[in-house]
């Protein structure tokens, strides 16, 4: 699949991906540079929740959903 960017730097991710991994308007996508190419990733609610307890005592999680909540 190819896609164009825009003079904005945005591109439009075709339907048949945004539907098989349950993309939405207004979705956070973290962004990675693998080396060689772009990673795209949808940051999802059970991608935060995978994370529990890893900063056990830190209040990290509390501190990471605010944040979420935010943007």
């Amino acid at each position: 699949m190819y896609a164009h960017i825009s003079i904005k730097g945005q591109i439009v991710i075709p339907a048949v991906l945004r539907r098989k991994y349950g993309l939405k308007p207004g979705m956070t996508v973290r962004i990675m540079d693998s080396g060689d190419g772009i990673l795209l990733k949808p940051v999802s609610e059970q991608s935060i929740q995978k994370l529990e307890g890893i900063l056990q005592g830190k209040g990290g999680l509390k501190v990471l959903l605010e944040e979420r909540a935010r943007d």
